[in-house]
């Protein structure tokens, strides 16, 4: 994972959090309508953050694969990338 994408996950964490936050706190104020408007509002967030997260995801497997291709297969048949 890249230091960009490490970065942007912590940056839409802390956003997802802070809308969290709002949205709970229209519902202790009792401003229902709002609060579902801002219900919606974090639940797009938090899906922006699990699709980013499973991109990276599936980036890191992909260049996993991509490197043990390249790999000469080990003697002993262990797998050369089990540590990593």
């Amino acid at each position: 994972m890249s230091p960009t994408d490490s970065l942007l996950l912590e940056a839409k964490q802390a956003i997802l959090e802070e809308q969290h936050r709002r949205f709970q706190s229209l519902q202790q104020e009792g401003k229902w309508k709002e609060a579902m408007q801002q219900f919606q509002v974090t639940l797009g967030c938090a899906s922006d953050l699990l699709s980013h997260s499973l991109s990276i995801l599936d980036q890191i497997l992909q260049d996993r694969a991509r490197h043990k291709e390249l790999l000469p297969p080990p003697a002993d048949g262990a797998d050369p990338l089990a540590g990593s």
